[in-house]
C-alpha cells in the first residue's frame, strides 16, 4: 500500500508541473536572455531544442526521497573515519579525474535518455569510481544503471525515479554488474535506453524519441555474453549519507560520491561558471549526479559534478555549483559507499 501511494504521490507532481510548465515558455531564448542578464556567476545558453516536450523535460528529473527526514529514516551519517586521519589538508581544489588519472571512468558523461534513472548514473558512477580506486584500477569500468534500475525494486521505480541511499543499500546487499552505454557490447549489462540528443531537432532528439516503458529485470549478461553473471557482481560493505563538513574527506579517500538536489526551469540553461538559483524559477524535481571536486573561482566556492545528460548539455555534460551555501540542496544529503574488496 506503501508503494502504491508513493507511486500516485510521484503521478500528481509530475502532473502538477506539467502544469506549471505550460504557464511559460522555458526553454525559449528570451528565458535564456533574461538569465544571463541577472546571473551574476554563470552563463546560460541553449541545451534544449525549444519545441523539446514538457514531459521529457520533467522526466529527466528523477532522485526522490532525499531530505534531511529522509536521510534519518534510511541510512546513518558519515561524520568520522579512521583514514580521514591520513588527509594532512584538504585541497583548496580538487579534481578525482586528474587525482586518479588512471580510473578511465571518473570523467565518463553518459546519458539517461528519456527515462528518470539519473538516479542510477549517479550512484553507479560513483561505485564505479570507487571501485577503480579501491583496486588501483584493476577493476575499471562502468558499471551497470540497467540492472540497478530495473532490478532494485526497493529504490523506486526505474524511469520514475529512485532513492540514491536504496541504491548503495542494494550494492552492499546484492552487488552490481558491469555495464556500459547504450548499443554496445560493453560489460555485463549495458544501458537499453538510446541517448537524447537535446540540442538537436529531428531524428534522434528528444521529440522524436518514445517515451519507454520500465524495462524487465534480468538475470544473465546480455551484452559481453561470456561474462559469467554471477561472479560479476562487485559489492560496497557500506552505505551512508555525508555531512557537509565529511563530503571533502570522503571524496579525497575514496572518490566520488552521489548528490542530490532540487532544479529550477534555469538550470536547464547552464552553461559554464558556477550555477546559482535565479529569480523567478519554477521548480522541476530533484536529480542526481556524480560529485568529482571542488574549487574556488573570483572568490566563489563550487563544487563539480558530471551530469547524466550527454555531452551537449552544460560545460560538456559537467557543471558548478556554488559551495557552502547548499545551494538547490546539494550538500543536504549526498550518498556514498565503500566498495568490497
Amino acid at each position: 500500500m506503501a508503494n502504491f501511494i508513493y507511486l500516485i504521490s510521484i503521478i500528481l507532481l509530475r502532473a502538477y508541473l506539467t502544469e506549471q510548465f505550460e504557464k511559460a515558455d522555458f526553454l525559449s531564448l528570451e528565458r535564456i536572455n533574461k538569465i544571463n542578464s541577472i546571473a551574476k556567476t554563470w552563463k546560460a545558453g541553449e541545451n534544449f531544442d525549444p519545441n523539446t516536450p514538457k514531459e521529457v523535460i520533467i522526466r529527466l528529473m528523477g532522485s526522490i526521497g532525499f531530505s534531511n527526514i529522509s536521510r534519518s529514516i534510511h541510512g546513518p551519517v558519515k561524520t568520522s573515519d579512521p583514514l580521514y586521519n591520513r588527509i594532512t589538508k584538504i585541497h583548496k581544489k580538487f579534481d578525482a579525474r586528474k587525482h586518479w588519472p588512471h580510473c578511465k571512468t571518473m570523467g565518463a558523461v553518459r546519458d539517461q535518455g528519456n527515462c528518470g534513472s539519473c538516479w542510477a548514473f549517479g550512484t553507479t558512477g560513483a561505485f564505479a569510481d570507487r571501485l577503480c580506486v579501491a583496486t588501483n584500477g584493476k577493476k575499471n569500468q562502468l558499471l551497470s544503471a540497467e540492472e540497478l534500475a530495473f532490478c532494485c525494486h526497493s529504490c523506486g521505480y526505474g524511469c520514475e525515479g529512485g532513492n540514491p541511499m536504496q541504491a548503495w543499500k542494494y550494492f552492499k546487499k546484492h552487488g552490481l554488474v558491469s555495464g556500459g552505454n547504450y548499443d554496445t557490447q560493453e560489460g555485463c549489462q549495458p544501458y537499453r535506453f538510446p541517448p537524447c540528443r537535446h540540442g538537436q531537432k529531428g531524428r534522434g532528439s528528444c521529440s522524436s524519441l518514445k517515451i519507454e516503458l520500465n524495462h524487465h529485470c534480468h538475470k544473465k549478461c546480455y551484452g559481453n555474453e561470456t561474462i559469467d553473471y554471477k561472479s560479476d557482481h562487485v559489492k560496497t560493505k557500506n552505505a551512508y549519507y555525508l555531512s557537509h563538513e565529511s563530503m571533502q574527506k570522503d571524496v579525497q579517500t575514496y572518490g566520488p560520491i552521489e548528490a542530490s538536489f532540487m532544479v529550477y526551469d534555469d538550470f536547464l540553461h547552464y552553461k559554464s561558471g558556477i550555477y546559482h538559483n535565479t529569480d523567478d524559477t519554477v521548480l522541476i524535481g530533484g536529480h542526481s549526479a556524480k560529485l568529482i571536486g571542488w574549487g574556488v573561482e573570483h572568490g566563489v566556492k563550487y563544487w563539480l559534478l558530471v551530469n547524466s545528460w550527454g555531452t551537449e548539455w552544460g560545460d560538456h555534460g559537467l557543471f558548478k555549483i556554488r559551495r557552502g551555501t547548499n545551494e538547490c540542496g546539494i550538500e543536504g544529503s549526498p550518498t556514498a559507499g565503500v566498495p568490497l574488496v
